[in-house]
């Protein structure tokens, strides 16, 4: 399974999160601690946002571990908003249109999970795409096709709705088509202005999510495992549930896909100084 680390807040360079921390996105390329497999050395990307709508995106194949520009990017570039992601293949060769972010205008998106029986599904699931989403594609994996998917659904209006959707249509046609129904799917994506992530699954079984506050001025850090040892700065975020890191802060709702992400069953606010 995928890393991923990502951040919104006052501007930091992306070393903080990619390279310093003790476990940072690096280390957890090759030593991994909560996930099933230690090593995701096929390949990683970075997305960040600056003075244009559009993020810029770097990406490589080689491990994230191994590439002598990375740490120098990383140290040297400073932004509000970015992703990070270091890939584990489970679907669609070791090239560059396959690792994450994903990009398409303003929106960037990374994932972490899998689609049962994806070979199965996924010519419906390009059929659903218009010739404007469908030519976008450039890669093979089903991540990159869920987050076309949900561009196709709404993106642009409701952010949580469209992934809701996605997913629901996912397991619709999985259903539909006699095949294993399993979704499961820990995302982060963002506009440019809000940063959003998910963490679901049909079984319940979804990749690991954690949050805690970074930086001297409000700024919060979404991630697969924490960055070091410290368990008190480190939240988990619970199965079915999404976060939103916007300008007041972060704002935790249910998630599920019987219907859409509710906008409206906003839950607790993360306290007591962890969030």
């Amino acid at each position: 399974m995928c890393r991923w680390a990502a951040y919104r807040g006052e501007p930091l360079y992306l070393e903080e999160l990619v390279s310093s921390p003790a476990h940072s996105l690096i280390e957890q390329s090759h030593c991994a601690t909560r996930a099933k497999t230690a090593t995701n050395g096929d390949g990683f990307g970075i997305a960040w946002y600056g003075d244009h709508p559009e993020p810029g995106r770097y990406r490589d194949i080689l491990p994230a571990w191994s590439d002598c520009n990375l740490k120098s990017i990383a140290r040297q570039i400073r932004s509000p908003l970015f992703l990070a992601h270091v890939r584990a293949a489970t679907g669609g060769g070791t090239r560059r249109d396959n690792c994450h972010p994903f990009v398409h205008g303003r929106w960037s998106f990374m994932h972490n999970g899998q689609i049962g029986d994806f070979e199965a599904l996924r010519r419906p699931m390009e059929a659903m795409l218009d010739n404007d989403l469908y030519t976008a594609r450039t890669g093979s994996t089903d991540s990159e096709l869920l987050f076309l998917l949900a561009l196709q659904f709404g993106l642009e209006q409701d952010p949580l709705g469209a992934i809701a959707e996605t997913l629901a249509f996912v397991e619709r046609l999985a259903e539909h088509l006699e095949r294993k129904v399993l979704v499961r799917f820990t995302a982060a994506l963002s506009d440019g202005h809000n940063l959003y992530a998910v963490r679901y699954a049909s079984d319940w079984k979804a990749p690991t999510l954690y949050a805690a506050p970074m930086g001297p001025s409000g700024g919060y850090c979404l991630v697969s495992e924490p960055l070091n040892d410290d368990d008190n700065a480190w939240v988990e975020i619970p199965d079915g549930t999404a976060v939103i890191v916007g300008e007041n802060g972060v704002d935790v709702r249910l998630f599920g896909t019987a219907g859409a992400a509710s906008d409206t069953s906003r839950i607790e606010r993360m306290a007591s100084g962890k969030m």
